[in-house]
């Protein structure tokens, strides 16, 4: 089986894009990735598996507390890059809806904003229920609907190209407790809470400079337009985020849902 899912190359393309920049889009939600990590707890010697890990700051993260962890991408880009950040743990380009894995083969799961934006949320909510032994946990943390993070997407959106006939699903169901609990909720018993990360940074043109630097969708959008167009965006995103300025610069507040779940 191939690492990537066919269906799934180009999405590995784009989010892989960012490469070692991406840390600095994983350094801004740090205290979010740092709330499912205490839910979760991992001890020494668990095995944990980072699903859609980045650059691998939820899987260092993990390692610090004791675990041994394995994190897949579909981004080759980001996959090198996690491997220089952090040597000692494993790394390796993956696809959340075919994992390797065998049956039971981690004490824990997590995936930070990242699962939920898979193509096929059933057979990856599936695949990350076939992985986690009984009693095991699961440690999600997902945008939910309305959030600012949902305006970045909104705002690119009049720059990309039609979407297809048959659109996949909003990565932003995955922030509904209901859909959770369609998509995991017989595999697991599941808990909810809720928290707000704050994106602080001195301007909207700061921002934009690291999303087109570091953040797949814009950088591989951005890539796609002409001048004049990749001007239009740049002012957008710049504007999206300026309608959260304080007198010390901006203060995007950014919602987010915790799920943990313990395997049944």
């Amino acid at each position: 089986m191939p690492s990537v899912l066919s269906h799934n190359e180009r999405a590995g393309a784009t989010w892989g894009s960012g490469g070692a920049a991406y840390d600095a889009i994983s350094e801004s939600i740090a205290d979010g990735i740092e709330h499912v990590v205490n839910r979760v707890w991992p001890t020494h010697g668990e095995r944990f598996l980072d699903i859609a890990t980045g650059t691998g700051w939820t899987a260092r993260r993990l390692a610090a507390r004791g675990a041994v962890v394995t994190g897949i991408d579909i981004g080759e880009g980001v996959i090198e890059a996690a491997k220089r950040l952090a040597p000692t743990i494993t790394f390796e380009v993956g696809d959340a809806e075919a994992l390797r894995f065998p049956d039971g083969g981690f004490d824990g799961v997590t995936s930070t904003f990242g699962v939920m934006f898979v193509s096929r949320p059933e057979v990856a909510a599936a695949e990350m229920a076939r992985v986690t032994r009984k009693g095991g946990r699961l440690g999600l943390v997902t945008w939910v609907p309305g959030s600012a993070v949902e305006d970045i997407f909104l705002t690119m959106r009049p720059f990309m190209p039609p979407p297809p006939a048959n659109p996949p699903p909003s990565p932003f169901a995955w922030g509904r407790e209901e859909r959770v609990r369609e998509l995991l909720g017989e595999a697991f018993d599941l808990a909810f809470e809720r928290g707000t990360t704050v994106l602080r940074v001195p301007s909207g043109q700061v921002a934009w400079d690291m999303f087109v630097t570091g953040y797949g969708p814009t950088k591989t959008l951005a890539a796609t337009l002409g001048p004049e167009k990749r001007g239009e965006l740049a002012r957008a995103f710049v504007a999206m985020h300026e309608k959260h300025r304080t007198p010390m610069g901006l203060a995007m507040p950014r919602e987010y849902l915790v799920t943990i779940g313990v395997r049944k």
